[in-house]
């Protein structure tokens, strides 16, 4: 609707300013296609990794590592790996696991810039949780976080999916947050300030 909306107001103002005005409409029009298919990228490369590997859900960079409680999937205290994705960030999240997805809870908030670390905790959010396939028993969580510009979550996934490692579940629009949620015995393989890439990093050993 968006882009028959542009082309038709294009249209409209080659009858008022020539074709001068269309010139640089059709730029404007161009590069602002180009940034919506940049900003919409969805690399499918999966690394080959075992059934140990826990791969990285997100695209951008590690900033907090620590250990808090999750209730909802984990059931207790675990490892949270926090990652904040920039606007020039892929956008798209993916399986870490294969695993049968056990939650898909949307929580209304807040739209803190997701720079600020506190935004994990009040900002709007949708909580994944996915039983692995591999270890039954073993959980992991994935907290979709919005921003400050980013206000729409769009998970592509339902309770009951199987998932494959590696499988697109979701988008975040714009710069935004993703917490991992892993348990307490797993073996981080990631470390703050790194960067990171969804599918395509290990972030932890089962």
């Amino acid at each position: 609707m968006v882009l028959v909306a542009v082309v038709g107001w294009i249209l409209n103002r080659v009858f008022v300013c020539g074709t001068g005005c269309l010139s640089w409409l059709l730029l404007v029009w161009i590069v602002g296609v180009g940034f919506l298919g940049f900003f919409y990228r969805n690399p499918r490369k999966v690394i080959q990794s075992d059934s140990h590997d826990v791969l990285c859900p997100a695209y951008g960079t590690v900033d907090v590592i620590d250990e808090v409680e999750e209730p909802e999937v984990v059931g207790g205290k675990c490892k949270r790996v926090s990652i904040f994705l920039s606007v020039f960030d892929v956008h798209v999240q993916k399986a870490p696991i294969a695993g049968k997805v056990s939650l898909v809870k949307h929580t209304p908030g807040k739209f803190l810039n997701a720079l600020r670390r506190e935004s994990a905790n009040v900002n709007e959010n949708v909580l994944i949780g996915i039983e692995s396939t591999d270890f039954p028993g073993c959980r992991i969580g994935i907290r979709l976080i919005a921003g400050a510009i980013a206000r729409r979550v769009t998970p592509f996934i339902e309770v009951g999916d199987t998932l494959s490692k590696g499988q697109t579940i979701s988008l975040i629009q714009f710069g935004s947050r993703v917490d991992v949620y892993l348990p307490p015995k797993v073996e981080l393989c990631v470390k703050l300030g790194q960067r990171v890439a969804g599918s395509q990093t290990i972030l932890a050993r089962i």
